[in-house]
């Protein structure tokens, strides 16, 4: 019997890259996603798109009664889900502070406490996060997403202790800056924070342009879903992993150098 897998956020990106990969190696695949349009054109009958809204723990509820309904199982649970609010701290309001923490954070906490019983009673199970190498830097106008992805590593690594008695795998990958759709459709700005007369006009002129283009210039969302498969098939996959140019950049340097130095770095690096 095939392996089952869900998979949120998965209309675009590294969501759908991992979806239709798995799906071609044999997995049958459930691409969570508020837009099931977007599999239209789908031909894989592995591939099946679910009805999926992670602000609504009923919503989540349902995809996972549907796919236990069809397969009495879920093996494999991605949280792949997320987008990044660029804010500074000073100008975020309540509403985009909520809503990012809502998505990046509750999303992937609602959508484990939904799965983990199914696999906690098959007694096996692979739960793998998507979190980025931001969830172990700071970097300016990102401190909404960055801290939210430092949530993701600290939920993967509580989890880890929580459910090792019941042969469950948890993974955190940490990608750098891929070319997705993530800097068109999945960045969203605060208006005061980019306008004219902000304060930060300077900072974001020369940041923002550089972040935006490191993304679309990134590398391709189907290394992050190789790794996914690699974690799958491989059971002594590292608690955490890098993907990407940055990622593999920052990361080691971080471990390398003081937090001063590091910083310097980053600020040179930036042009901060």
């Amino acid at each position: 019997m095939s392996d089952v897998v869900f998979i949120t956020g998965t209309s675009s990106g590294m969501g759908r890259a991992s979806a239709e990969l798995l799906a071609t190696k044999g997995f049958v695949v459930y691409a969570g996603t508020r837009d099931t349009k977007a599999f239209e054109e789908n031909k894989n009958s592995n591939l099946i798109p679910i009805k999926l809204d992670l602000t609504s723990q009923k919503s989540i509820d349902e995809a996972v009664k549907e796919i236990v309904k069809n397969h009495k199982k879920i093996d494999i649970l991605v949280n792949n889900a997320g987008y990044g609010l660029v804010s500074t701290v000073e100008d975020v309001s309540e509403q985009e502070m909520l809503h990012q923490y809502d998505i990046n954070v509750f999303g992937v906490l609602r959508v484990c406490k939904s799965v983990i019983p199914i696999m906690r009673e098959q007694k096996s199970g692979i739960i793998i996060n998507i979190s980025s190498f931001l969830g172990r830097i700071g970097l300016p106008l990102l401190a909404l997403y960055n801290s939210s992805k430092y949530a993701v590593e600290g939920i993967t690594d509580s989890l880890r202790y929580e459910l090792k008695d019941f042969n469950i795998r948890v993974h955190s990958i940490m990608p750098g800056f891929f070319d997705t759709k993530f800097a068109r459709q999945n960045l969203v700005v605060n208006v005061k924070t980019f306008d004219e007369t902000s304060p930060y006009k300077e900072l974001v002129s020369n940041l923002a342009p550089t972040i935006v283009e490191q993304i679309n210039n990134g590398n391709s969302a189907n290394e992050v879903a190789q790794m996914i498969l690699d974690i799958i098939q491989n059971p002594n996959f590292h608690a955490h992993e890098t993907v990407g140019d940055k990622a593999k950049k920052f990361i080691p340097m971080k471990k390398e150098l003081s937090d001063e130095d590091f910083e310097r770095r980053v600020m040179e690096y930036y042009n901060l």
